[in-house]
Formats: C-alpha cells, structure tokens, sequence
C-alpha cells in the first residue's frame, strides 16, 4: 500500500511539470485539424467520383 501512495504523490509531482496549452492554442489546433480533414475528405471524395466516373466509361 505505501508502494501505491508514493506512485500517486509522483503522479501528482509530475502532472505539476506540464505546461498545459493556453485556450487560444487549442482553439487554433482545433481549427488546424477540421480545416484539414474536411480538405482530405473534398480531396478523396474528388478522387472517389473521378474513378467511379472512369470505371463507367470503362465498363
């Protein structure tokens, strides 16, 4: 059980270290990623019904 107790007080010690990001940060990162996957998802959505295009010519 003390073996228990010091992991937690180390945990603790160590969640006191890290710089946490402010809120304008994870706004920004926030916007980075939805703006990226909605220009993957235009871009494979793209792709999707060219090669459906192309397969219907072909077939």
């Amino acid at each position: 059980m003390k073996k228990f107790f010091q992991f937690c007080k180390e945990c603790a010690a160590e969640l006191r270290k890290v710089v946490w990001p402010t809120r304008s940060e994870v706004v920004s990162s926030v916007k980075v990623v939805l703006i990226s996957t909605l220009v993957v998802a235009v871009i494979l959505g793209l792709l999707d019904w060219l090669f459906t295009e192309g397969l219907r010519l072909v077939f």
